[in-house]
């Protein structure tokens, strides 16, 4: 039986529920999509870089009760290189490492200019630093990686020294 107090919720209150869901969704993105509520029905707005992510937010504001339907307004349009600004492509990136999870993200910095993408930091292990490259160069909007990531083995074969 449904608890009454998500039964009566408020149009304003179920529109921030639906953002909730759509800011803890990893498909989608926050303030990609903005959300309307009228007597329980949900109008969803925006555009995204795929359908993938129209469906997931259709999805999200359908998990929130007591949403009644979901009118799914939300434009796909398809990111090219020129459309990507620098700081979506930081974004992307980020979010790109923090999904890889050969990568310790915590120890690399990130830099981009006009679509290049320039990693730097450290890692134990020199496939955690391909990862980290291989993670990156193929998002929309790069034009190239410059992988400055140092190895530096956190142990070393008996006999020799730690460079330091």
């Amino acid at each position: 039986m449904a608890d009454i107090s998500t039964i009566d919720r408020t149009d304003q209150q179920i529109r921030s529920a639906v953002q909730a869901e759509l800011d803890t969704d990893p498909r989608t993105r926050p303030h990609e999509i903005e959300v309307a509520v009228s007597r329980a029905v949900v109008t969803l707005t925006g555009r995204v870089d795929s359908y993938a992510k129209r469906w997931a937010a259709e999805q999200a504001a359908h998990r929130v009760t007591p949403v009644r339907a979901v009118a799914n307004d939300v434009a796909v349009r398809w990111v090219t290189d020129a459309d990507r600004a620098d700081p979506e492509i930081a974004a992307a990136v980020d979010h790109a490492l923090q999904w890889q999870a050969f990568v310790p993200v915590e120890q690399l910095d990130v830099s981009v200019s006009r679509g290049w993408v320039t990693l730097r930091g450290e890692v134990e292990w020199e496939y955690q630093r391909r990862a980290a490259a291989q993670a990156v160069g193929q998002l929309a909007g790069v034009r190239g990686v410059s992988n400055g990531i140092s190895v530096r083995p956190a142990v070393w074969p008996a006999g020799t020294e730690r460079m330091a």
